[in-house]
């Protein structure tokens, strides 16, 4: 027997905590167990067995001592692959349009001004949908997503027709359909929710700029006109169809201490338990200092009953980035087919393209990025690879050929992240 490469241990009040990231499992030990576990590593296992075997066993059962001729890395290359390779549910995200109706400074995208998927890809995305479907036997659900751009902006004329086909498409198929968008909200209308539910619509992402104030500054009609109140509106609106909201608020270290008034007008809203709130820093803001306050943040909604989470808890080896998945493809309005939706739709940046029969052609960025995990050195030497995995396939592109770390080679980051990890969902 062996200890594992993927065991940490902090302290924890008067105690130590052990965790080990491959089992994802923690164990609290006083200081003479963790004594006895230093005493193992330094001078060989030994006699643990024999002195303590209820803590021997404890510690193979929870993967903190694995047998010698397991190749750790390996395993976790085998858990990555079957994590991206699963077939049981096809993810397709669409973008209907790469216009949108606001101009938020921090956005990453191009809008482009009269961009609207037209009829002939349409009925492309539809014959993919049959074909895939028909050839892929193991998949059990659709999960068609509409992203952009503001993919509202075109409900008429090209989502709400998508959705039609896709949904018969998966009845005849007999596999589950589901379909979520990522939107403002802005353009939300009650005659929509019926048609949502009617069309399995599932889950909104809408995203709040900071309170009243801060958010109309950043999302507006005109100088007079905010967009602050008619989004609480369209979050109550779905609420009330009871469809799944997750309002992701964009922080700054302006805008986030008045996360209180967004709390105080959503607990305002019926049937809140279909609204979960979600943190993400606006990517131009480098303030490391502010995950205290987040956190508190987040225990103010959900001692008021709404859903939390953080994108620091994330386990991104078994919950995977949707772009590190062989079964998801990105078709934009052009009919160019990406991956990643975190990234501009710029032509040289497309992985394939929609054919008229259904079928996706593939260029060699698809491949390489299909193959380019684990292969940063750095990471075959972390203690958290097993749930951090070097970070999703666009990272492992670009920096391809170079040492990097998604925690900035920051152990005491690391750390913290799995003390987040014990107290979110072990607590």
């Amino acid at each position: 027997m062996k200890f594992s490469k993927y065991n940490v241990f902090l302290h924890y009040n008067s105690h130590f905590l052990a965790y080990n990231a491959y089992a994802d499992r923690y164990l609290i030990l006083d200081t003479i167990l963790y004594d006895m576990i230093q005493s193992a590593i330094v001078y060989g296992i030994g006699d643990l067995k024999d002195i303590h075997p209820d803590f021997f066993n404890a510690l193979v059962e929870n993967g903190f001592l694995i047998s010698n001729e397991i190749d750790e890395i390996d395993e976790v290359r085998k858990l990555i692959r079957s994590v991206d390779a699963n077939e049981d549910i096809y993810h397709l995200i669409v973008n209907p349009t790469m216009n949108c109706n606001f101009k938020c400074w921090y956005c990453y995208e191009t809008h482009i001004k009269g961009s609207k998927m037209d009829g002939d890809t349409i009925d492309k995305i539809s014959n993919h949908i049959g074909r895939y479907l028909v050839e892929n036997e193991r998949v059990k659900t659709l999960m068609l997503s509409f992203f952009g751009g503001e993919p509202l902006l075109y409900f008429d004329n090209v989502v709400e027709p998508l959705l039609i086909k896709a949904k018969n498409i998966s009845d005849i198929c007999n596999v589950k359909f589901e379909s979520n968008f990522t939107s403002n909200g802005f353009l939300i209308r009650e005659s929509m929710i019926e048609k949502f539910k009617n069309l399995n619509v599932k889950n909104f992402q809408i995203t709040l700029d900071g309170n009243r104030e801060n958010h109309n500054k950043v999302r507006y009609v005109n100088e007079q006109r905010g967009s602050y109140d008619e989004i609480i509106k369209s979050i109550a609106l779905l609420a009330q169809g009871r469809i799944n909201i997750i309002v992701r608020i964009n922080y700054t270290s302006d805008n986030l201490y008045n996360a209180d008034d967004i709390l105080e007008d959503l607990s305002k809203i019926e049937n809140k338990g279909f609204i979960s709130i979600s943190f993400h820093q606006v990517w131009q803001d480098k303030n490391k200092l502010l995950i205290d306050t987040v956190n508190e943040k987040m225990q103010a909604f959900k001692k008021m009953g709404f859903g939390v989470n953080h994108s620091i808890l994330t386990d991104t080896v078994r919950n995977s980035c949707y772009a590190d998945r062989q079964n998801h493809a990105t078709i934009n309005y052009n009919g160019e087919v990406f991956k990643c939706t975190a990234r501009d739709f710029k032509s040289e940046n497309k992985e394939g393209d929609i054919l008229k029969d259904g079928s996706i052609q593939w260029n060699n960025t698809h491949a390489k990025r299909m193959e380019i995990k684990l292969k940063n050195k750095p990471c075959l030497d972390c203690s958290i690879l097993p749930i951090c995995g070097g970070g999703c396939s666009q990272l492992a592109l670009e920096y391809e050929g170079k040492d990097y770390c998604v925690n900035d080679f920051d152990e005491d980051r690391k750390k913290q992240i799995v003390f987040d990890r014990f107290f979110e969902f072990h607590q």
